[in-house]
């Protein structure tokens, strides 16, 4: 009888430790949107390209929405001859996975505090969001001729 109690027990704990596909949750109360399902694979965040061989300071997309639970990769191009420092504090509230420079990986143990564009070329972030919320990014330099932009987390 014993042994049955302790093998009732270990399976229900066994049962409570599986962790089931999580569903993000939807903040806006007009009902029209179905919650975006999150999935085990990384999902592509649209690229950032930073100027542009017409205009050093145009950006491509300035405003990114995620989904917390999910992961991601997020290439940022420099497309332009400027230095660049990006910064962001979304890489404080995400768990970072690794940041791929020309197929080279960087593994880390805590975030970046920017990421620098000396020439032309792409960064690629992997990380997973976890943190829900509104985020800035920008080139602080050059934040006022309009490089700057926001991540939302749902």
């Amino acid at each position: 009888m014993m042994k049955s109690k302790i093998l009732a027990f270990a399976a229900l704990i066994g049962v409570l430790c599986i962790q089931p596909y999580a569903f993000a949750q939807e903040d806006d109360d007009d009902g029209d949107e179905q919650p975006a399902a999150v999935t085990r694979a990384s999902k592509n965040v649209p690229e950032l390209i930073l100027g542009s061989k017409d205009d050093s300071y145009a950006v491509n997309q300035k405003d990114f929405e995620l989904v917390s639970g999910q992961g991601y990769r997020w290439k940022i191009t420099s497309a332009a001859g400027l230095e660049y420092k990006f910064q962001t504090d979304l890489f404080r509230n995400v768990w970072m996975n690794q940041i791929v420079i020309n197929d080279l990986e960087v593994h880390m143990n805590g975030a970046p505090a920017w990421l620098e564009f000396d020439s032309e070329g792409t960064i690629s972030v992997q990380f997973t969001a976890v943190r829900p919320g509104e985020y800035t990014w920008s080139v602080p330099d050059l934040a006022d001729k309009g490089m700057t932009g926001k991540i939302i987390i749902k």
